[in-house]
């Protein structure tokens, strides 16, 4: 099992035949992603060519979500536009009723991602991201730009906020392997939260260790250790980004500004440990943490 995607998930990549959406469905699908269509309206009836192997794979290119899944049963997309066409794609995502929306773009403005994640919420559709890697449930599907030859599938489930710490902690365990990666993303407004991602990996019967992944900035960190306080059962290992961050200025994600004590590294880390987590000061401390618990 996995969490939010599976070998049978059927994915349509919106953005496909521009050149960020042209590279990673080229990556998807030579790790085995399913993908069964594109939107593009200006090409709509026509197919996309991408090498795989000896040869090429034709992908069917739609005029809209709405016809993709009408003629592919696409059940996740995920969406490579410019920011300023982000919500429009991803409005036309919920409004065709697909489940599962992964948007990678970053510099989404935030009134836009207030809107449509209200938006998605009200018609019970699921997003990853703005400003996120994607998710892998590797030698299953890979959703997004996560390098899928890290690692294999294995026991290990991971949440995170950063994209390139979400690779360095699968490359630090790639020899016990994960079930799931999800990418969250950093902005100040997500989709699928910390806690989110920790309900489905407690649920899943092939996760045995979870590691999460935060930063400095706002309080999801000190909200998940007390969903992981009240509803996680399984041992959790985590690490904050940050903890040499001067108090008072903004650092790199949208969402890592710390005021005062609130939002530090130490007040997430002791928050998290107040609530039995195992905490890191560095991601391979973080990742040794986990390895003894696996090899216990």
């Amino acid at each position: 099992m996995a969490i939010f995607l599976t070998e049978a998930s059927k994915v349509i990549v919106q953005g496909m035949t521009g050149s960020e959406g042209t590279k990673h469905t080229t990556r998807m699908l030579a790790s085995g992603t399913n993908v069964v269509g594109g939107v593009n309206p200006r090409k709509a009836g026509t197919s996309a060519s991408f090498p795989q192997g000896e040869g090429t794979v034709d992908v069917p290119v739609f005029g809209s979500v709405t016809e993709a899944i009408e003629a592919t049963g696409a059940d996740v997309s995920v969406i490579f536009v410019p920011p300023a066409h982000t919500k429009g794609a991803v409005i036309e995502a919920v409004d065709a009723g697909i489940p599962l929306v992964v948007i990678i773009t970053e510099g989404v403005p935030v009134a836009d991602t207030a809107e449509f994640f209200a938006y998605a919420q009200d018609k019970g559709v699921r997003l990853i991201g703005p400003n996120c890697p994607g998710l892998i449930s590797p030698g299953k599907s890979n959703v997004g730009i996560i390098p899928a030859d890290i690692t294999g599938p294995g026991r290990v489930g991971l949440v995170s906020k950063s994209g390139t710490l979400t690779y360095q902690m699968m490359y630090e365990l790639r020899d016990f392997g994960f079930s799931s990666a999800v990418g969250i993303g950093g902005d100040p407004i997500i989709g699928t939260t910390h806690i989110d991602a920790l309900a489905a990996f407690e649920a899943d019967p092939d996760t045995d260790v979870i590691v999460m992944i935060g930063e400095i900035g706002g309080d999801a960190e000190e909200r998940a250790a007390e969903f992981i306080k009240a509803h996680v059962t399984k041992p959790v290992v985590g690490y904050v980004a940050g903890f040499t961050a001067p108090e008072g200025k903004t650092m790199g994600h949208a969402g890592a500004i710390v005021s005062g004590s609130s939002g530090t590294a130490q007040a997430k880390k002791e928050a998290l440990e107040a609530a039995g987590v195992k905490v890191g000061k560095t991601p391979s401390e973080t990742a040794a943490l986990a390895r003894e618990l696996l090899s216990a």
